[in-house]
């Protein structure tokens, strides 16, 4: 088991400790800040990657971290550089320029920081009591006090608020809703679900009624396969984050019995008749542990769910493969490089459904990378063994 992180600080001219808890780098130097510290001061320190431990009312803290968004929010003046030729775009450009931007944005917003004692009660007036939310976000303390980033507090309690009500899922029908978990991605993009709940069933699924659930998470599309016959179902992590979500939601549906939970890479033993895998869409490096589900550095996960397909295919079995195509709309990936992939495994499409997403961002007209967004399509690939030969 790896030993947390400790951060260190100066503190009454005595040398302090305590866990760090953010899934965000940890600071390297620390200062004590309070209400006397001006907004412009704390956005140079916290440029320059140095923490800003609270020490003053926490409603004020909230106040400076946002005065810390205006200054990085600021429209900057660009100038532009005539040229007769000028060069072309790279693929990808624009959204490597936007994932630097949205990194450095998350560094310095992450250097306002709280401490929690060892019941993580926090010594602040006008603290709110986050206890619960921080112990189902990061375990029991151990008798020990611990420093959090204010984001990662606000995503603790976020994240609280998450599991207590639930995030509908329309595609699961009868209102039923999925209670994401700490760290754990929520299924607010429902069209995928929907897909999964409608794709047309293999008839190797009367003779063989298995289903794999690669990379589980929430445990949302085991449901799904559960309520649409299949007699058992396999879900597969390495988190245990997910795992212990997928648990918590499975039984919640009362189908804790019908989907067994494996903590491993990809595949588990033997074979089904589907094989469900929902890889993160984007091949970037993933910075916390929510983005582990958006970005998949050089699509490995993708590459090793088709690679291991075939070998996990009962007779006339299908792997569906859902992605969004945003990748190739930013340049990151060509659909010929995805389509490569699927006949250098062996494996041949059946049939491709899709769907055009409806989630807020690709309405939005202000959005970065709007034009990407606007013309993502998400869909289910239909994967069958290539016939021999």
């Amino acid at each position: 088991m790896i030993a947390p992180s400790l951060l260190t600080w100066s503190e009454k001219d005595t040398t302090r400790s305590a866990i760090w808890r953010s899934d965000q780098v940890m600071p390297k130097q620390v200062v004590l800040a309070d209400d006397t510290m001006t907004a412009d001061t704390a956005y140079r320190l916290a440029c320059a990657g140095t923490g800003l431990l609270w020490r003053s009312d926490f409603q004020n803290a909230r106040q400076m971290l946002q005065a810390l968004t205006r200054r990085i929010d600021k429209p900057k003046k660009v100038r532009v550089k005539k040229s007769d030729d000028a060069a072309p775009a790279l693929p990808g450009a624009a959204f490597h320029t936007h994932r630097q931007a949205q990194a450095q944005r998350t560094r310095i917003l992450s250097q306002v920081l709280i401490e929690l004692n060892s019941d993580y009660g926090i010594d602040l007036r006008r603290a709110p009591d986050a206890k619960a939310a921080c112990l189902q976000a990061f375990g029991p303390t151990n008798g020990q006090s611990s420093v959090v980033s204010l984001r990662s507090l606000q995503g603790a309690i976020g994240a609280f608020e998450w599991r207590k009500n639930g995030v509908e899922v329309p595609a699961m029908g009868e209102a039923l809703r999925i209670y994401p978990h700490y760290g754990v991605f929520s299924p607010v993009r429902g069209e995928y679900v929907e897909l999964v709940a409608k794709a047309p069933w293999p008839e190797a699924m009367a003779t063989h009624p298995v289903a794999f659930d690669i990379g589980v998470g929430t445990g949302v599309l085991s449901a799904v396969l559960s309520r649409r016959g299949a007699k058992q179902v396999v879900g597969t992590d390495l988190s245990e984050r997910a795992l212990a979500c997928a648990l918590d939601n499975l039984q919640r549906l009362g189908l804790q019995n019908q989907v067994q939970l494996v903590q491993t890479h990809l595949y588990p033993e033997g074979q089904a008749a589907v094989v469900v895998c929902n890889p993160p869409w984007l091949p970037a490096r993933p910075t916390t542990l929510l983005e582990q589900a958006v970005y998949d550095e050089g699509s490995q996960m993708l590459k090793g769910f088709l690679a291991g397909l075939p070998a996990h295919l009962c007779e006339g079995g299908e792997g569906w493969l859902i992605l969004s195509d945003l990748a190739e709309h930013l340049g990151l990936r060509s659909r010929d490089a995805l389509l490569g992939w699927i006949t250098d495994a062996g494996l041949q499409v059946l049939d491709r459904l899709d769907v055009k997403p409806v989630h807020a961002k690709a309405q939005d007209a202000s959005d970065p990378l709007h034009a990407a967004r606007s013309a993502e399509v998400t869909s289910l690939w239909r994967l069958g063994v290539a016939a021999a030969g």
